[in-house]
Protein backbone atom coordinates (compact mmCIF):
# COMPACT_ATOMS: atom_id res chain seq x y z
CA UNK A 1 0.00 0.00 0.00
CA UNK A 2 1.26 3.21 -1.04
CA UNK A 3 0.70 6.89 1.01
CA UNK A 4 -1.81 8.23 -1.32
CA UNK A 5 -3.91 4.77 -1.23
CA UNK A 6 -3.20 5.20 2.67
CA UNK A 7 -4.30 8.50 2.52
CA UNK A 8 -7.93 7.71 1.02
CA UNK A 9 -8.54 4.60 2.13
CA UNK A 10 -7.39 5.01 6.59
CA UNK A 11 -7.61 8.62 7.20
CA UNK A 12 -10.93 9.82 8.29
CA UNK A 13 -12.96 12.90 9.53
CA UNK A 14 -14.94 12.59 12.70
CA UNK A 15 -18.13 13.79 11.19
CA UNK A 16 -18.06 9.97 9.68
CA UNK A 17 -18.73 8.99 12.98
CA UNK A 18 -21.36 11.06 14.34
CA UNK A 19 -24.46 8.05 14.40
CA UNK A 20 -23.55 7.56 18.15
CA UNK A 21 -25.93 4.58 18.47
CA UNK A 22 -24.73 2.69 15.02
CA UNK A 23 -21.31 2.87 16.16
CA UNK A 24 -22.80 1.56 20.02
CA UNK A 25 -24.25 -1.05 18.49
CA UNK A 26 -21.61 -2.26 16.72
CA UNK A 27 -19.05 -2.07 19.75
CA UNK A 28 -21.60 -4.28 21.51
CA UNK A 29 -22.14 -7.19 18.78
CA UNK A 30 -17.97 -7.44 18.75
CA UNK A 31 -18.28 -7.74 22.32
CA UNK A 32 -15.74 -5.25 23.02
CA UNK A 33 -14.44 -3.08 26.13
CA UNK A 34 -13.21 0.13 25.83
CA UNK A 35 -11.14 2.14 28.11
CA UNK A 36 -10.77 5.49 28.00
CA UNK A 37 -7.04 7.08 29.96
CA UNK A 38 -6.40 10.83 30.84
CA UNK A 39 -2.87 11.17 31.98
CA UNK A 40 -2.12 14.20 33.92
CA UNK A 41 0.11 16.23 35.89
CA UNK A 42 -1.32 19.48 37.44
CA UNK A 43 -4.43 20.05 35.58
CA UNK A 44 -6.88 20.76 37.68
CA UNK A 45 -8.04 23.86 35.54
CA UNK A 46 -9.28 21.19 32.50
CA UNK A 47 -9.68 17.80 33.75
CA UNK A 48 -13.04 18.70 35.41
CA UNK A 49 -14.75 19.88 32.12
CA UNK A 50 -13.12 16.48 30.74
CA UNK A 51 -14.15 14.12 32.80
CA UNK A 52 -17.92 15.52 32.56
CA UNK A 53 -18.33 15.59 29.00
CA UNK A 54 -17.07 12.56 27.88
CA UNK A 55 -18.69 10.63 31.34
CA UNK A 56 -22.30 12.19 30.48
CA UNK A 57 -22.05 11.63 26.56
CA UNK A 58 -19.98 8.68 26.06
CA UNK A 59 -21.32 6.86 28.86
CA UNK A 60 -24.89 7.53 30.20
CA UNK A 61 -25.99 9.13 26.77
CA UNK A 62 -24.52 6.65 24.83
CA UNK A 63 -22.54 3.73 26.50
CA UNK A 64 -19.24 3.89 24.38
CA UNK A 65 -16.81 3.90 27.42
CA UNK A 66 -16.55 1.18 29.93
CA UNK A 67 -13.93 2.96 31.94
CA UNK A 68 -12.45 6.72 32.22
CA UNK A 69 -9.41 7.29 34.20
CA UNK A 70 -7.22 9.39 35.32
CA UNK A 71 -3.63 8.25 35.75
CA UNK A 72 -1.45 10.77 37.35
CA UNK A 73 2.32 11.45 38.16
CA UNK A 74 1.86 13.23 41.58
CA UNK A 75 0.01 16.88 40.69
CA UNK A 76 0.54 19.27 43.34
CA UNK A 77 -2.13 20.86 42.62
CA UNK A 78 -6.34 19.53 42.79
CA UNK A 79 -5.91 17.62 39.97
CA UNK A 80 -6.94 13.96 41.82
CA UNK A 81 -9.52 15.78 43.78
CA UNK A 82 -11.28 17.42 40.78
CA UNK A 83 -11.20 14.22 38.28
CA UNK A 84 -12.71 12.20 41.63
CA UNK A 85 -15.47 14.77 42.51
CA UNK A 86 -16.60 14.75 38.79
CA UNK A 87 -16.90 10.62 38.26
CA UNK A 88 -13.52 9.77 37.06
CA UNK A 89 -11.72 6.63 38.49
CA UNK A 90 -8.20 8.32 39.79
CA UNK A 91 -4.93 6.13 40.22
CA UNK A 92 -1.35 7.39 41.37
CA UNK A 93 0.87 5.90 38.77
CA UNK A 94 3.54 5.48 41.69
CA UNK A 95 0.80 2.92 43.26
CA UNK A 96 0.51 0.91 40.09
CA UNK A 97 2.60 -2.04 40.00
CA UNK A 98 5.10 -0.53 43.45
CA UNK A 99 6.97 -3.88 42.38
CA UNK A 100 8.53 -2.39 39.69
CA UNK A 101 9.56 0.96 40.61
CA UNK A 102 8.60 4.61 40.30
CA UNK A 103 9.71 6.51 37.32
CA UNK A 104 8.42 10.17 35.93
CA UNK A 105 6.89 10.74 32.98
CA UNK A 106 3.91 10.74 30.67
CA UNK A 107 5.16 7.59 28.89
CA UNK A 108 4.96 6.05 32.00
CA UNK A 109 1.50 6.43 33.17
CA UNK A 110 0.45 5.55 29.36
CA UNK A 111 2.25 2.02 29.95
CA UNK A 112 1.23 1.91 33.87
CA UNK A 113 -2.44 2.54 32.78
CA UNK A 114 -2.18 -0.64 30.30
CA UNK A 115 -1.96 -2.55 33.52
CA UNK A 116 -4.61 -0.46 35.20
CA UNK A 117 -7.58 -0.79 32.70
CA UNK A 118 -9.02 -3.81 31.83
CA UNK A 119 -10.34 -2.49 28.19
CA UNK A 120 -9.54 -4.05 24.70
CA UNK A 121 -9.15 -0.66 23.52
CA UNK A 122 -7.41 1.69 24.77
CA UNK A 123 -7.76 5.56 23.73
CA UNK A 124 -5.65 8.21 25.58
CA UNK A 125 -6.61 11.86 25.29
CA UNK A 126 -4.45 14.64 26.86
CA UNK A 127 -5.53 16.40 29.95
CA UNK A 128 -5.15 19.97 28.71
CA UNK A 129 -7.78 20.50 26.32
CA UNK A 130 -10.02 23.45 26.30
CA UNK A 131 -12.29 23.01 23.66
CA UNK A 132 -12.71 19.39 24.77
CA UNK A 133 -15.67 17.25 22.91
CA UNK A 134 -16.67 13.70 22.74
CA UNK A 135 -15.53 13.79 19.43
CA UNK A 136 -11.86 13.40 20.94
CA UNK A 137 -12.75 9.65 21.43
CA UNK A 138 -15.06 8.96 19.43
CA UNK A 139 -13.37 9.68 16.46
CA UNK A 140 -10.32 7.72 17.42
CA UNK A 141 -12.55 4.66 18.29
CA UNK A 142 -14.85 3.92 15.52
CA UNK A 143 -12.24 3.21 13.03
CA UNK A 144 -11.35 0.22 15.36
CA UNK A 145 -14.65 -0.73 15.90
CA UNK A 146 -15.76 0.16 12.06
CA UNK A 147 -12.43 -1.48 10.05
CA UNK A 148 -10.61 -4.50 11.97
CA UNK A 149 -8.06 -4.38 10.07
CA UNK A 150 -6.56 -1.14 11.73
CA UNK A 151 -4.66 -0.99 14.85
CA UNK A 152 -3.58 2.39 15.62
CA UNK A 153 -5.59 5.62 15.28
CA UNK A 154 -3.92 8.65 16.01
CA UNK A 155 -5.46 12.13 15.90
CA UNK A 156 -4.76 15.15 13.53
CA UNK A 157 -6.25 18.69 14.10
CA UNK A 158 -5.79 22.74 13.56
CA UNK A 159 -3.55 24.35 16.19
CA UNK A 160 -4.73 28.08 16.08
CA UNK A 161 -1.71 29.52 16.84
CA UNK A 162 -2.58 31.93 14.00
CA UNK A 163 -5.48 33.04 11.83
CA UNK A 164 -5.02 31.46 8.45
CA UNK A 165 -7.49 31.48 5.26
CA UNK A 166 -8.40 29.38 2.78
CA UNK A 167 -6.13 26.19 2.87
CA UNK A 168 -5.69 24.46 6.64
CA UNK A 169 -2.10 24.28 7.61
CA UNK A 170 -2.49 20.25 7.94
CA UNK A 171 0.48 19.50 9.67
CA UNK A 172 2.09 19.28 13.06
CA UNK A 173 3.20 21.04 16.18
CA UNK A 174 6.71 22.88 15.77
CA UNK A 175 9.09 19.64 16.78
CA UNK A 176 7.11 17.55 14.49
CA UNK A 177 7.76 19.88 11.34
CA UNK A 178 11.06 20.71 12.37
CA UNK A 179 12.49 17.43 13.20
CA UNK A 180 9.93 14.54 13.47
CA UNK A 181 9.00 14.63 10.08
CA UNK A 182 12.50 15.16 8.41
CA UNK A 183 14.03 12.51 10.38
CA UNK A 184 11.07 10.24 9.00
CA UNK A 185 11.32 11.35 5.63
CA UNK A 186 14.99 10.39 6.03
CA UNK A 187 14.34 6.71 7.49
CA UNK A 188 10.82 5.68 7.35
CA UNK A 189 9.29 7.85 4.41
CA UNK A 190 5.73 5.94 4.69
CA UNK A 191 5.63 7.40 8.47
CA UNK A 192 5.30 11.01 6.75
CA UNK A 193 1.59 9.97 5.77
CA UNK A 194 0.98 10.40 9.51
CA UNK A 195 -0.47 14.06 9.80
CA UNK A 196 0.39 14.46 13.26
CA UNK A 197 2.75 11.82 14.93
CA UNK A 198 3.01 13.49 17.78
CA UNK A 199 -0.59 14.08 18.45
CA UNK A 200 -1.64 12.84 22.55
CA UNK A 201 -4.82 11.58 21.32
CA UNK A 202 -5.02 8.08 19.91
CA UNK A 203 -6.64 4.53 20.32
CA UNK A 204 -5.04 1.33 20.30
CA UNK A 205 -6.17 -2.35 20.65
CA UNK A 206 -4.64 -3.95 23.69
CA UNK A 207 -2.74 -6.54 21.81
CA UNK A 208 -1.15 -4.04 20.25
CA UNK A 209 -0.09 -1.90 23.47
CA UNK A 210 1.56 -4.71 25.11
CA UNK A 211 3.99 -6.15 22.62
CA UNK A 212 6.02 -2.73 22.44
CA UNK A 213 8.15 -1.01 24.63
CA UNK A 214 6.88 2.19 25.97
CA UNK A 215 9.66 5.26 26.82
CA UNK A 216 9.18 6.84 30.15
CA UNK A 217 9.23 10.48 28.27
CA UNK A 218 8.94 12.50 25.79
CA UNK A 219 9.58 9.89 22.80
CA UNK A 220 6.83 7.43 23.60
CA UNK A 221 4.38 8.77 20.84
CA UNK A 222 7.71 8.16 18.35
CA UNK A 223 8.89 4.87 19.21
CA UNK A 224 5.25 3.63 19.21
CA UNK A 225 4.84 4.82 15.39
CA UNK A 226 8.11 3.10 14.77
CA UNK A 227 7.64 -0.14 16.79
CA UNK A 228 3.97 -0.64 14.91
CA UNK A 229 5.15 0.12 11.75
CA UNK A 230 7.94 -1.92 11.79
CA UNK A 231 5.99 -4.95 13.24
CA UNK A 232 2.77 -4.88 11.16
CA UNK A 233 3.16 -1.75 8.25
CA UNK A 234 1.59 1.30 7.23
CA UNK A 235 -1.83 -0.51 6.82
CA UNK A 236 -2.46 -1.03 10.80
CA UNK A 237 -2.59 2.89 11.26
CA UNK A 238 -5.31 4.94 10.97
CA UNK A 239 -6.29 8.59 11.55
CA UNK A 240 -9.10 10.75 12.18
CA UNK A 241 -9.75 14.42 11.76
CA UNK A 242 -10.64 16.35 14.83
CA UNK A 243 -10.71 19.87 12.94
CA UNK A 244 -9.24 21.99 15.95
CA UNK A 245 -7.36 21.51 19.09
CA UNK A 246 -7.08 24.75 21.51
CA UNK A 247 -4.83 24.01 24.73
CA UNK A 248 -1.70 25.88 25.95
CA UNK A 249 1.39 25.91 24.05
CA UNK A 250 4.91 25.26 25.27
CA UNK A 251 7.81 28.06 25.25
CA UNK A 252 10.36 27.37 22.75
CA UNK A 253 12.70 25.73 25.97
CA UNK A 254 10.74 23.05 26.71
CA UNK A 255 10.20 22.26 22.99
CA UNK A 256 14.04 22.34 22.93
CA UNK A 257 14.01 19.19 25.37
CA UNK A 258 11.13 17.68 24.73
CA UNK A 259 13.29 17.52 21.18
CA UNK A 260 15.97 16.15 22.62
CA UNK A 261 14.23 13.71 24.24
CA UNK A 262 12.73 12.22 21.07
CA UNK A 263 15.94 12.61 19.11
CA UNK A 264 17.48 10.39 21.97
CA UNK A 265 14.42 7.52 21.26
CA UNK A 266 14.65 7.95 17.64
CA UNK A 267 18.27 6.97 16.64
CA UNK A 268 18.34 4.15 19.85
CA UNK A 269 15.50 2.79 17.61
CA UNK A 270 17.15 2.94 14.47
CA UNK A 271 20.56 1.57 16.07
CA UNK A 272 18.68 -1.50 17.15
CA UNK A 273 16.81 -1.99 13.37
CA UNK A 274 20.44 -1.92 12.15
CA UNK A 275 19.55 1.31 10.29
CA UNK A 276 22.34 3.29 11.43
CA UNK A 277 24.34 0.46 13.46
CA UNK A 278 27.60 2.49 14.26
CA UNK A 279 26.51 5.03 16.48
CA UNK A 280 27.96 6.17 19.53
CA UNK A 281 27.31 6.21 23.12
CA UNK A 282 24.51 9.06 23.11
CA UNK A 283 24.82 11.94 26.34
CA UNK A 284 21.84 12.07 28.28
CA UNK A 285 22.73 16.27 28.98
CA UNK A 286 20.82 18.90 26.79
CA UNK A 287 22.54 22.39 27.07
CA UNK A 288 20.92 26.04 27.12
CA UNK A 289 21.87 29.15 27.21
CA UNK A 290 20.17 31.88 29.19
CA UNK A 291 21.82 35.25 29.04
CA UNK A 292 21.57 37.86 31.98
CA UNK A 293 23.17 41.39 31.24
CA UNK A 294 26.16 40.73 29.33
CA UNK A 295 27.15 37.27 30.80
CA UNK A 296 25.56 34.30 29.20
CA UNK A 297 25.64 31.10 31.32
CA UNK A 298 25.14 27.60 30.27
CA UNK A 299 22.33 25.56 31.78
CA UNK A 300 22.15 21.50 31.42
CA UNK A 301 19.32 19.31 31.85
CA UNK A 302 19.68 15.34 32.14
CA UNK A 303 16.99 13.93 30.31
CA UNK A 304 16.93 10.41 30.28
CA UNK A 305 14.44 8.19 27.80
CA UNK A 306 14.20 5.17 29.58
CA UNK A 307 11.38 2.40 28.86
CA UNK A 308 9.52 0.05 30.27
CA UNK A 309 9.37 -3.41 28.21
CA UNK A 310 6.01 -4.66 26.93
CA UNK A 311 3.94 -4.91 28.89
CA UNK A 312 2.93 -8.75 28.32
CA UNK A 313 6.80 -9.31 29.36
CA UNK A 314 5.38 -8.18 32.98
CA UNK A 315 4.46 -11.30 35.03
CA UNK A 316 1.91 -9.24 37.01
CA UNK A 317 0.33 -8.44 33.41
CA UNK A 318 0.58 -12.03 32.52
CA UNK A 319 -1.47 -13.29 35.48
CA UNK A 320 -4.06 -10.56 35.57
CA UNK A 321 -4.92 -11.21 31.78
CA UNK A 322 -3.80 -14.34 31.29
CA UNK A 323 -1.32 -13.37 28.25
CA UNK A 324 2.08 -14.46 27.95
CA UNK A 325 5.26 -13.72 25.60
Amino acid sequence: MNIEQWLQTHTFHHSLFSDMRRLVAEKEKQGLTISLCIPTFNEEKTIGKEVVIFKSELMSRYPLLDEIAVIDSGSVDRTREVAAAFGADVYLASDILPEMGEKRGKGENLWKALYQLTGDIIVYVDADIKNIHPRFAYGLLAPLIYYPEIKYVKAFYDRPLAVSHGIRPSGGGRVTEILVRPLFSLFFPELTAIIQPLSGEYAVRREVLDQIPFPIGYGVETSHLIDVYHKWGLEAFGQTDLDQRVHRNQPTRELGKMAFGILRTFLSRVRSLGLVPELPELSPILHQFQAQDNRYEQVEYEIFEEERPPMREVPAYQEKFGVYS
